[in-house]
């Protein structure tokens, strides 16, 4: 059974499992839709980690400690699954039973089509909004994870969706693009070492 607090934040022992979202391949390392990737990779850096391969699941992972030194600082396991984005959720769940993470002490990183550029919002719960990679998620765990959404706004003009997701952020999104990765990443650690209120308080922009 899975441990929880009353506000739905795993129990201290519990290790958290931050999932940036994405597709593997040097491709799309700098699309839309691989935002999650790059906010994983920056928490890694910081813990000073890289990714390795999670033993048989199709994901490369790596482990550590966010926070400062000390009680407040909390284990969480940093994951890029290597399927393709609406594959996602088999990865993942493969994760959550060899690391005996709580539902709720799962973090999706995402790009949101529906919020502005750069704008973040924080959330337990809650619909996929059509993005291939949650609903893969959520059929494979149920819909109880955190979410940290990184706005990228809607496509111009009549370009689709796939097409927009599937580009690479523009010239002008890149000269904020650090800044607004560099704040996802904060946000996430605010969630796993303070807790969703205190995080959506100080992040939900």
């Amino acid at each position: 059974m899975d441990v929880t607090t009353p506000a739905g934040t795993p129990a201290a022992n519990a290790p958290w499992l931050v999932v940036g979202l994405g597709n593997p391949g040097t491709e799309y390392a700098m699309n839309r839709h691989n935002v999650g990737f790059m906010v994983v990779e920056l928490l890694a850096g910081r813990i000073g980690g890289k990714f390795k391969r999670a033993g048989k699941a199709q994901a490369q992972v790596v482990e550590g400690r966010l926070g400062a030194p000390g009680p407040g600082s909390r284990r969480v396991i940093l994951a890029k699954p290597m399927s393709f984005m609406n594959l996602s959720g088999g990865p993942v769940n493969a994760l959550r039973d060899f690391y005996k993470v709580p539902v709720a002490g799962i973090v999706a990183i995402h790009d949101e089509l529906d919020i502005d550029y750069g704008v973040l919002r924080l959330k337990l719960g809650g619909g996929d909004n059509g993005h291939n990679g949650l609903k893969s998620m959520t059929k494979a765990m149920g819909p109880d994870y955190h979410r940290v959404r990184f706005g990228i706004g809607r496509p111009p003009g009549r370009m689709q969706v796939a097409d927009f997701v599937l580009k690479d952020f523009s010239s002008t999104e890149r000269k904020e693009l650090d800044y607004f990765v560099d704040r996802a990443a904060d946000a996430v650690e605010a969630l796993v070492t303070e807790g969703l209120e205190r995080a959506q308080s100080s992040y939900n922009s």
